[in-house]
């Protein structure tokens, strides 16, 4: 088979990458890059980077980062503005090259994480509008239920066989919607997070035992943890309800015979989100849930994390909503990635950081810069 060269690959990249030198100057630019800045490789050779990002633009920040310390840095949601071009959001990433590591590859993802957390932030709109409809549902439907499950109780027992099945089907339905009405309140819960120190892996062992004796009893698991992981902040129960979300979904999409699910801890030092108002927050630890299952339907992937979107015949909607918003109340980010064969949902989390205050006491903060 024959290997395509550097020039193929490099035009084929889907999305755009420049190379700079030392002096910042741009070496190359690939096809997407050109399209991305509306100039041709012939014209961008040699300038100065100060023609694409002019002023205090975060990709020079981010190159001059990566200068003092000499390592990738990544970051997520950032208003970038080629020169003569409106603002847009994007995920830029910058690394160094080359045997002296002189030379920079930037490449920029224009479909921004920044949306993916403007999605998942919007879930809590929805949340304040979901509670209103919770609170009227629990107290207009909720004690009606009760009293047509207990006639239903008491009638099926002067009565024959067929009319007791179908007294137990009112039964039954009576709980199925009870059940809705609860996971619906429980997405209303606006109340805010419990901020502690939380090991991730006491979490996702936790939510891995529950779900091996129960619903992924058929799966083979693999745990590949970074063990020197700092803990995160935030609230440990509503973290597992999280993965155990996650590894139930994982689970159903896996086949019955040779069913996998992989998950995956790692520390991304420089990996940032862009916040309104300039600030900007870590999100260094990144957790992974990946299965071996169909894939998630194209159809169904932009609005995965909306409420009431679900792609089970008897599925709810509100299990990946309720994971994005608790992400989101964690101040994190929650996405998908998926093909037929393997389906990845990654948990990007800020760490923990305990400070003392004026009067001496503790307080946590996550790492904001």
């Amino acid at each position: 088979m024959t290997v395509p060269d550097f020039e193929t690959v490099w035009a084929a990249l889907p999305h755009p990458a420049i190379i700079i030198d030392a002096r910042d100057r741009i070496v190359a630019v690939n096809t997407a890059a050109e399209v991305f800045t509306s100039r041709s490789q012939r014209r961008l050779e040699g300038r100065n980077l100060s023609i694409l990002f002019e002023g205090e633009s975060p990709v020079r920040e981010l190159v001059q980062q990566v200068r003092r310390d000499g390592v990738l840095h990544a970051q997520h949601g950032i208003e970038i503005q080629p020169a003569d071009h409106p603002p847009r959001p994007a995920d830029v990433q910058v690394m160094p090259i080359g045997d002296e590591a002189s030379h920079l590859l930037l490449t920029i993802q224009p479909r921004a994480i920044a949306e993916k957390m403007t999605r998942s932030l919007s879930h809590r709109a929805s949340a304040r509008a979901v509670i209103g409809m919770a609170e009227m549902l629990a107290h207009e439907i909720k004690n009606p239920l009760a009293g047509i499950s207990g006639a239903a109780q008491l009638l099926a027992m002067g009565h024959g066989a067929h009319d007791r099945e179908l007294l137990d089907l009112i039964e039954a339905e009576t709980r199925r919607i009870t059940q809705l009405l609860e996971h619906v309140e429980q997405f209303g819960d606006l109340r805010p997070v419990t901020r502690q120190p939380v090991n991730i892996h006491d979490v996702l062992d936790r939510a891995r035992l529950s779900a091996v004796s129960g619903f992924a009893d058929h799966v083979r698991f693999r745990e590949t943890y970074d063990p020197s992981l700092p803990p995160t902040v935030g609230d440990a129960d509503q973290l597992i309800q999280v993965f155990l979300n996650l590894l139930k979904n994982a689970a159903e999409a896996t086949p019955p015979a040779g069913a996998e699910i992989e998950i995956k801890t790692a520390f991304r030092p420089g990996v940032k989100l862009a916040f309104p108002g300039g600030r900007r927050e870590s999100l260094p630890l990144e957790i992974s849930v990946t299965d071996n299952g169909a894939g998630v339907p194209d159809d169904l992937k932009r609005d995965l994390f909306d409420p009431f979107v679900s792609g089970k015949a008897a599925g709810r909607g509100l299990g990946l909503s309720l994971v994005s918003k608790i992400i989101a109340d964690h101040r994190g980010v929650v996405e998908c990635e998926s093909e037929p064969g393997r389906t990845t949902f990654r948990v990007l989390l800020p760490l923990w950081e305990e400070r003392v205050d004026a009067h001496g006491a503790a307080a946590v903060r996550s790492e904001v810069v």
